[in-house]
């Protein structure tokens, strides 16, 4: 229960603070998490980026003034973080169907987004087979390129490309080749997030022991206890699906939380298109 908890203090942060200009760092701090760990959990749980949640939230209320009491449509714009009223009633068209002036007169109906509580649903309908192991720090090697994250959502655009040109130049092949360690196959791990270039690394790699082979580099993977979950099905659909459930429902009904390590996904299927391909995740917790 405590990471449904520190989520909810997390939007509450948020709610206290809709009128203000807060930071994505400002609302992991309460929590307690990485700002890019913050923005994928509440994706997964919300399907909604933090941004579009705070917009969304800002309109909403920015209507319900504007329907019941006179305050000019400017000043609306101004308190609700808009630098124009042009922009204000753009943002606000594209939310409600209709402009601020529009609703006023009570000519459409407006698009309520209610405050987000996060709440545990036992499901139990789809079991989740995992086990949980100790490790001392290891070493994996292969490529790796900077992503945007995205203005507006906590999406990271281009990693499939990546895996594309990875396997047309035959680097997927050659760290297949080389993989020495516990964990098989090739890894996908997306670590140092820089929160002012809204920037985060992403590897292609694989575990290995061993000198660094030449055209590769190395991360470093600290000591940890880490619960690896199996993944079976279709990539990626299997993938987004079990961090659903890692996210909404594991990580509530059990005493852990997420360490402030790199998560891992484990592509071990060599057919990865497969109802039937086996796969892991693997999230360190404390």
């Amino acid at each position: 229960m405590a990471l449904v908890e520190s989520l909810q203090k997390a939007i509450n942060y948020m709610e206290e603070h809709l009128l203000d200009q807060i930071t994505i760092e400002d609302i992991a701090k309460r929590a307690d998490v990485t700002s890019f760990h913050f923005q994928r959990v509440f994706m997964i749980l919300t399907d909604l980026s933090v941004g579009e949640y705070l917009r969304r939230r800002r309109l909403t209320l920015a209507a319900q003034e504007l329907t019941s009491t006179t305050c000019k449509i400017i000043d609306l714009a101004y308190k609700y973080g808009y630098d124009t009223p042009e922009s204000f009633s753009k943002a606000f068209r594209k939310q409600h169907g209709i402009s601020p002036t529009g609703a006023r007169k009570g000519m459409g109906k407006i698009q309520s987004y209610n405050r987000i509580s996060i709440q545990v649903k036992l499901k139990g309908v789809e079991p989740m087979k995992y086990h949980i192991i100790e490790r001392d720090s290891f070493q994996v090697i292969g490529i790796k390129r900077e992503f945007s994250c995205g203005a507006e959502d906590a999406g990271i655009p281009g990693i499939p490309e990546f895996w594309g040109e990875a396997t047309e130049n035959g680097i997927v092949n050659q760290l297949v080749q080389l993989t020495n360690g516990q964990i098989k196959g090739l890894l996908g791990i997306t670590e140092n997030f820089n929160a002012e270039k809204n920037v985060v690394d992403y590897w292609i790699a694989t575990e290995y022991s061993g000198d660094v082979p030449d055209g590769f580099m190395s991360y470093d993977i600290p000591a940890a206890k880490w619960v690896v979950f199996e993944v079976k099905g279709k990539v990626p659909s299997a993938i987004i699906n079990a961090w659903k459930q890692i996210y909404s429902e594991w990580f509530p009904s059990n005493g852990y939380e997420p360490a402030k390590i790199a998560p891992i996904e484990a592509y071990i299927d060599s057919d990865l298109d497969s109802p039937n391909s086996y796969n892991e995740i693997w999230v360190a917790i404390k």
